[in-house]
């Protein structure tokens, strides 16, 4: 072959065009090799992950030993539980100068409270004066909560003193004047031959004699009152201490946590509330139903703390948590599902699953036959993140307001926060004084604080600090 046949012979090379929608080529099997890598370092991590995780729900034990709870779908906020922000206007008192108030109690003019550092407090003059201590010893954390004590409910008496529930030491009578401290019955009296762990509320007749109270449980103190809800343990009780023959009684018995106590008006039953099931015992002292019990009411927005009289001839209700309907519940979704209960707690502190409950006040007033009349609402926690108690003190009161008449031009509605926090023909809004929340370790920023303080002093800025005034409309029948 000559030279000019093998050129005619030849073929020109083309160049390559490489374009953004040029395939690229698979590689065997399918994949290539970058996403093999990462399939790989994917499963390891999962396996890294999975097999401790796994190993702790097989090896850890649970601190609780829950049982299955059956709730109803809890009432739709509409109505008079419709949420509002009525809470929000209420002026913050004693801000950064109490530990977790609990409850109130106010004998004249002066209020009193049992705070998480084991103190019960006077508070005049926007002084806060130190009146008993009922233990000893540090008291910054809630493992010293068993020394150093921790003053739960509190309520005047006939004669000027204070009886108080420390949920680790037991009835105390304090003379406040005096600074005189009286123990009435101890915590590690047996009674009916199980011990009382966790004392909680009080309540205490006209003549000061007998002091109904409730212990919330044989098992568990009050600094593990989150394994008490998640557990449904049913070993609380509510008792009678006659303070003469120095004599108690159980009255109710198998009760899942109760908390909050509160006496009629006419001193013939006594209201208890069972917080984990979200409702409220009525038990009979005296007349024709003496010895008796029956349900007040059930079903509540939320899980009731304590209970106090209004001013209507019913009852102030603090909760504790809302169940949001709609919306959701972390402890109703949990009630029937022990198998998750147990699983979180192996894996996560008290404090830990604490941060998931939601911050929203409620206080919720009901009529004398248990009907829900009003309630008032913070839905953020802006003002108080939680609350314990609401309460309304008489113009002149010189005891528990629970022994005077109610008297509407003189109502007063406070409450406390703690983190450790009605039909009629006509309708009218009043004015009342000093409605007030007692706040001590909030979790509200420091920013946030400002903010509101801001936003308040614009709108009000005529008002003293310590004395704010918030419309609330009632019912008059």
């Amino acid at each position: 072959m000559s030279e000019a046949d093998g050129l005619r012979q030849r073929r020109p090379v083309r160049p390559q065009v490489v374009t953004d929608d040029a395939r690229v080529p698979e590689a065997k099997g399918g994949s290539s090799f970058s996403g093999r890598v990462f399939r790989a370092t994917f499963l390891m991590l999962a396996v890294f992950l999975t097999v401790p995780l796994l190993g702790a729900m097989m090896l850890l034990d649970s601190p609780i030993d829950p049982q299955p709870l059956s709730f109803k779908e809890p009432p739709l906020l509409l109505g008079v539980l419709q949420p509002n922000t009525k809470l929000r206007q209420a002026e913050r008192l004693f801000e950064n100068q109490l530990v977790g108030p609990e409850s109130i109690a106010h004998i004249g003019d002066v209020m009193f409270t049992g705070t998480a550092d084991g103190r019960v407090v006077k508070l005049e003059n926007g002084e806060v004066e130190t009146i008993a201590r009922f233990g000893s010893g540090p008291c910054k954390t809630r493992d010293d909560e068993p020394a150093c004590g921790r003053p739960l409910g509190i309520r005047a008496g006939p004669n000027g003193t204070l009886f108080v529930a420390d949920a680790y030491k037991g009835l105390f009578e304090v003379n406040p004047w005096k600074r005189e401290v009286k123990l009435l019955l101890s915590s590690e009296t047996p009674i009916e031959g199980r011990k009382m762990s966790f004392v909680n509320d009080l309540t205490v007749t006209r003549d000061g004699r007998k002091i109904y109270f409730t212990d919330s449980s044989s098992k568990w103190q009050r600094r593990d009152y989150l394994l008490l809800v998640m557990e449904g343990t049913d070993d609380g009780r509510l008792l009678e201490y006659d303070t003469e023959t120095k004599e108690v009684k159980v009255l109710l018995d198998h009760l899942r946590f109760p908390n909050g106590v509160q006496l009629s008006p006419a001193e013939d039953f006594v209201l208890v509330a069972e917080l984990t099931m979200a409702r409220i015992r009525r038990f009979y002292v005296s007349g024709l139903m003496k010895g008796g019990a029956d349900l007040f009411v059930e079903n509540l927005p939320g899980f009731p703390d304590n209970i106090r009289a209004s001013s209507s001839g019913g009852y102030w209700v603090g909760m504790s948590t809302i169940r949001s309907n709609p919306g959701f519940s972390m402890l109703d979704f949990l009630s029937e599902r022990p198998y998750l209960k147990r699983m979180i707690f192996k894996l996560f502190s008290q404090e830990t699953v604490m941060k998931f409950v939601p911050r929203y006040s409620l206080v919720l007033e009901l009529s004398d036959s248990g009907a829900f009349r009003r309630s008032l609402h913070d839905p953020d926690g802006q003002v108080a993140a939680y609350v314990s108690e609401g309460r309304r003190k008489m113009a002149g009161e010189r005891g528990d307001p629970s022994h005077m008449k109610p008297s509407r031009s003189g109502e007063v509605l406070g409450g406390s926060a703690s983190r450790d926090v009605g039909s009629g023909a006509r309708s009218w809004c009043r004015l009342q004084p000093k409605a007030a929340l007692l706040l001590g370790d909030s979790p509200v920023g420091v920013k946030q604080r400002e903010r509101r303080r801001s936003a308040l002093s614009a709108e009000r800025s005529s008002v003293r600090p310590l004395n704010l005034s918030f419309p609330v409309c009632e019912s008059e029948n």
